[in-house]
């Protein structure tokens, strides 16, 4: 499978950005999916998950109720729309999908979990 993110730009603080994770290769409905994002000199942390038949999902304390993770089975994409985004929110973001044995009700926000990514889009918030 190969994921391709999209989206990223450059926007002042309280704007939104919708990214979207396109799959090749495999079908996304089949795996949870995670989005995490990398500050410079910083580890990579999970912003939000969606188990595989997307009956959960999971948001880290700094984006609940900012950021919502979807997606578009027809499309085999998924989507991490982000609201009042705040400089902090500045990062590379990258999509994955987690790796086998997973259970199909519950995602995983760590990226050891994670096996095949994308290589990222930028994300930077600032005025």
């Amino acid at each position: 499978a190969q994921l391709v993110e999209s989206g990223g730009d450059l926007v002042q603080p309280g704007n939104s950005l919708r990214l979207s994770c396109a799959a090749s290769g495999s079908t996304l409905t089949n795996y949870p999916i995670g989005w995490f994002r990398q500050a410079s000199g910083q580890e990579r942390e999970g912003v939000a998950c969606m188990s595989a038949f997307a009956s959960t999902t999971d948001y880290a304390d700094s984006v609940k109720g900012r950021f919502t993770i979807s997606r578009d089975n027809e499309k085999n994409t998924v989507y991490l729309q982000m609201n009042d985004l705040k400089p902090e929110d500045t990062g590379v973001y990258y999509c994955a999908t987690e790796r086998p044995p997973f259970r199909p009700h519950e995602c995983s926000r760590l990226p050891f979990r994670y096996y095949t990514w994308g290589q990222g889009t930028q994300v930077t918030v600032s005025s």
